[in-house]
């Protein structure tokens, strides 16, 4: 028995000895921590970083004095799905009074040259607002360049934006959760979301991960963590040709219809079949799977088949055999819309 034991452990040393030699080692965990008590992990694009200490913690502070976008990138980070955890903090410089205090966040998906990403930034001076607008405006999504936070506050009031309880000069815990196409954010250590995004707007499914300031703000960051999870089945390019049986919930009641569409180069055609109307023309974009599509609708009114026109409109993305977004019938009707291809 003691012979059959030696053998053992000698076939496993001479295992370990081959997989060393061949430069294979265990497999590691796909988190990445940052601490931020220095800035040798950061890239620094049209930004300053310094390592200071601000409110009992080692952080990097991080400022921006020019008009061009830029960010600091997390060095080696390489994000598609998973979280992104880290402790946040503003310090306002803005005179008392003036309207727009404070900017922080994080990007992700983000490519080195800041040319595009996903972004999540924090208002904590709006938190305590008189004005109730300027109050929704604490927690904001935008998807640079092409979806800033005016185009969609503009064109989708209240939808990428939300209130929060916060404070500023005062250390906030941000997670960020991301599936897919659909990006959450708690803040504080809370069970629910303070903002969903469902469907975020950016072309590149993958990036990086980068901190965000504000031109003549001071943004603070310590303890970022991230952690990959298997992504989701997800790819960019589906076509939106065909026809499509579509349903939308609103806040206004259910309505469902039918696309038929047809796509030259990235110009939408088609036409739309249902509750909001027969055959009537639907024009609209393609980019890389993602759409934005309008017809001239017939809302039913409180009198017996009568019905007032008005502009609907539904984005979102194509993926294969399926599709789904944001609806919206101007000064009607604001929801969701899902749709299944019909062979």
């Amino acid at each position: 028995m003691s012979r059959i034991i030696w053998l053992a452990n000698r076939v496993l040393q001479a295992a370990a000895i081959v997989v060393a030699c061949a430069g294979f080692s265990p497999a590691k965990s796909n988190d990445q921590t940052f601490a931020l008590s220095d800035t040798q992990d950061l890239v620094l694009l049209n930004v300053k970083a310094e390592a200071v200490e601000y409110k009992g913690r080692k952080a990097v502070r991080l400022t921006k004095d020019v008009t061009k976008d830029g960010f600091a990138l997390l060095r080696g980070s390489d994000f598609q799905d998973g979280t992104i955890e880290a402790d946040i903090a503003l310090k306002i410089t803005t005179p008392p009074g003036v309207r727009m205090p404070g900017f922080v966040g994080i990007a992700f998906r983000a490519r080195p040259d800041a040319s595009r990403y996903e972004l999540f930034y924090l208002r904590p001076g709006n938190s305590h607002a008189e004005d109730q607008a300027m109050r929704n405006h604490v927690v904001q999504y935008t998807s640079e360049p092409d979806f800033g936070w005016y185009k969609l506050r503009r064109e989708w009031p209240w939808v990428y934006e939300s209130h929060a309880e916060l404070q500023t000069e005062t250390w906030t815990k941000v997670k960020i959760e991301v599936k897919g196409r659909v990006a959450k954010i708690y803040l504080n250590g809370s069970e629910q979301p303070d903002l969903i995004v469902d469907g975020l707007k950016g072309e590149d499914l993958r990036g990086g991960v980068a901190l965000w300031g504000y031109q003549g703000e001071e943004a603070y960051f310590s303890n970022l963590r991230i952690s990959n999870s298997t992504p989701l089945p997800v790819k960019n390019g589906s076509d939106a040709t065909g026809a499509w049986q579509v349903k939308c919930s609103s806040d206004a009641g259910p309505f469902d219809g039918t696309l038929q569409l047809a796509r030259d180069a990235n110009k939408v055609t088609g036409t739309w079949s249902g509750e909001l109307g027969k055959n009537r023309s639907v024009t609209g974009t393609w980019r890389n799977g993602y759409v934005e599509l309008s017809f001239n609708a017939e809302w039913p009114t409180d009198s017996k088949d009568a019905t007032t026109p008005a502009v609907a409109t539904l984005a979102g993305w194509f993926d294969g055999e399926s599709a789904g977004g944001r609806v919206k019938v101007e000064g009607k009707a604001d929801g969701r819309w899902t749709a299944t291809r019909r062979p």
